[in-house]
């Protein structure tokens, strides 16, 4: 039977294209649905100010008119001036399990990035760096969290028989935290601390947290700027980021360490596990989907460790250790059991 591939142009396609996973995935227990309002906002160049130096496609994949594939083409403008490159990205990147539909959706990938003088193809990957990135590779039976992909083993079987390698690997790991805080990383936290006159930002209210989401941004541009691939966000993309982050994230989990001009310097952000939630609300917080992940934000015993770093100006000099002792003594008081980063 042949694929057909389609170009998604009306609302309706839209609605496939993001529901598209949570009907190829529905029997898979470690899938993590998506909020389908922010997959919406994420694909609308009226929504994400991303667009503005991003061009993008959309398609569809179909056998017999049931869908069976979907996949999203990604040419930055910004990202490839920066890294100086010729590259399209191909993200939104699900499947069936068969490789005619994987390779007739990397084909259109491949045509539109030709179209527009790129060279190369690179993914999964997003619109910025706050888009989820990459596949699994191994540890197909372990936690997922909200800043992974989930795909099959088949996703990386496929694409490496279409001539594709792996260009990168980043690795997640679960730390214990119910170990009491290491004796060395108290030293250090509290030597550095007061060497560069230096403390943690501690608020009880969400607006008192605001004012320190664009610094925090701003320095997460500066720490990442040499990372692989990042781009750094501009202005309106911060505002963005910083509702979405600091209007429901749990102020125990945020952790800014700041200078004596109250500049952020070094940074450390969880967000309880809501996996368990957001399975349960099917990617939809209305009408009841909110129930679970309001319910999760408070009661939880695992954290995501979602962003860490230090400015340039302040690197090597042992920042990491302040909010790493901060959160990991927020931790214990709330007897959490356990932390996932990568």
């Amino acid at each position: 039977m042949n694929v057909v591939v389609k170009e998604v142009r009306t609302r309706m396609e839209l609605r496939k294209f993001i529901k598209f996973p949570d009907v190829l995935f529905k029997n898979e227990s470690l899938y993590i649905p998506a909020l389908h309002g922010e997959e919406k906002e994420a694909l609308m160049p009226s929504k994400n100010p991303a667009f503005q130096y991003c061009d993008a496609k959309m398609w569809l994949a179909y056998k017999a008119k049931k869908v069976v594939g979907r996949v999203c083409a990604i040419i930055n403008r910004r990202g490839n001036e920066i890294w100086n490159e010729k590259v399209v990205k191909f993200g939104w990147f699900d499947f069936v399990e068969d490789i005619s539909v994987c390779k007739c959706l990397l084909e259109k990938v491949e045509e539109f990035g030709r179209q527009h003088g790129m060279t190369e193809i690179h993914g999964p990957m997003g619109f910025t760096d706050m888009d989820k990135e990459c596949w699994m590779i191994k540890g197909f039976d372990c936690h997922q969290n909200l800043s992974t992909i989930f795909n099959p083993p088949y996703y990386v079987d496929y694409i490496k028989r279409l001539g594709y390698k792996i260009d990168c690997e980043w690795q997640q790991y679960r730390v214990d935290i119910r170990q009491g805080i290491p004796e060395q990383i108290s030293r250090i936290a509290n030597i550095v601390k007061e060497k560069y006159k230096l403390h943690v930002v501690h608020v009880k209210r969400r607006k008192d947290i605001l004012p320190y989401g664009k610094k925090f941004f701003h320095t997460l541009n500066d720490a990442y700027k040499n990372l692989y691939g990042f781009v750094p966000l501009l202005e309106n993309e911060i505002e963005i980021q910083v509702k979405k982050y600091f209007t429901f994230v749990n102020l125990d989990l945020v952790s800014f360490v700041v200078n004596e001009d109250d500049e952020v310097v070094g940074f450390g952000i969880g967000l309880p596990d809501l996996s368990k939630a957001l399975r349960k609300a099917k990617g939809r917080l209305f009408p009841l989907g909110w129930i679970p992940v309001l319910w999760s934000m408070y009661h939880y015993d695992t954290i995501d460790l979602l962003l860490t770093g230090v400015h340039p100006d302040w690197q090597k000099k042992g920042i990491h250790a302040i909010f790493h002792h901060n959160m990991h003594e927020t931790a214990l008081a709330r007897h959490l059991q356990y932390a996932y980063t990568n």
